[in-house]
């Protein structure tokens, strides 16, 4: 990092204590106009935060040739789905974006020209979970997006030059799932409470002891983790984000989890909060 660039984000964003970093399983975009277990723990974590300058959000749903930033001043809502009720493509969530995060977030990752996107918006990874976190839509929200060319190191590596904007304001935030295999949905017990196969409840827990003892390594080979792990992470795209949000982990972090529950089988919405 250049010196300038340092001290563009001296001048842009006062330091502030160390923000908490999350990631949120945020399984179906229904959560967002749903009342349910799941996002009335979403509102108990944010009445926890201390109200952030900005947000920064990787979602699972932005994969781009190379990396791009959100850098327009009023991202719209991207409504990524289909097959889903009017209400739930009625919905809009008016967040401004912020210019100065995006050119700060682009001028802290090394080795790379970060592309400062004016197109994409605020997809349903972002906005189905902020919702609920911020329903004023009074905090500015950029998105990270993610590379689908980079590895996980790769990923983790470029996540943890961010670590500098805990301390300016910034709630940084990945939105994913850690069990996320579409494919075996168990539809007919999708509204049974806690329901997980056998090979998902097992990859959830060792994912989460992974978590809880710091064994990053591991979880970066995440392929090598065994037969149930592969089943519960078919493709890299909701799992990269928990990444982003562990190599912001510090020592004297506490880590919690929560909605540590499972959703039609395949799915889990295991969420953690570092602080």
């Amino acid at each position: 990092m250049h010196l300038a660039d340092l001290h563009n984000i001296a001048t842009s964003f006062k330091s502030t204590p160390k923000m908490p970093a999350l990631f949120f399983g945020h399984g179906s975009p229904m959560n967002a106009i749903e009342e349910n277990e799941f996002v009335a723990n979403w509102r108990k974590v944010a009445a926890t935060l201390p109200k952030p300058n900005a947000i920064l959000c990787i979602s699972a749903h932005w994969i781009t040739d190379g990396t791009a930033v959100t850098a327009m001043s009023n991202p719209r809502t991207i409504h990524d789905f289909g097959g889903f009720p009017q209400e739930l493509f009625s919905v809009q969530y008016p967040a401004k974006g912020n210019p100065d995060l995006a050119k700060t977030t682009a001028s802290l990752i090394t080795g790379e020209e970060i592309h400062l996107d004016h197109q994409w918006g605020l997809d349903h990874g972002a906005w189905s979970v902020l919702k609920h976190l911020y329903p004023e839509a009074d905090i500015p929200i950029v998105q990270l997006s993610l590379d689908v060319r980079k590895s996980p190191h790769q990923h983790y590596k470029l996540a943890k030059e961010l670590a500098i904007l805990r301390r300016k304001g910034i709630l940084i935030i990945g939105s994913g799932n850690i069990v996320h295999n579409l494919r075996r949905i168990d539809w007919a017990n999708i509204n049974k409470i806690d329901h997980a196969f056998d090979w998902a409840r097992e990859a959830d827990n060792k994912i989460k002891k992974l978590i809880t003892s710091k064994d990053h390594h591991s979880l970066l080979d995440y392929c090598h983790l065994g037969a149930a792990v592969n089943l519960a992470v078919p493709t890299s795209d909701h799992y990269l984000p928990l990444l982003y949000t562990l190599a912001l982990q510090e020592d004297k972090d506490e880590l919690e989890f929560f909605n540590d529950k499972a959703v039609g089988g395949s799915l889990t919405m295991t969420s953690v909060k570092l602080s």
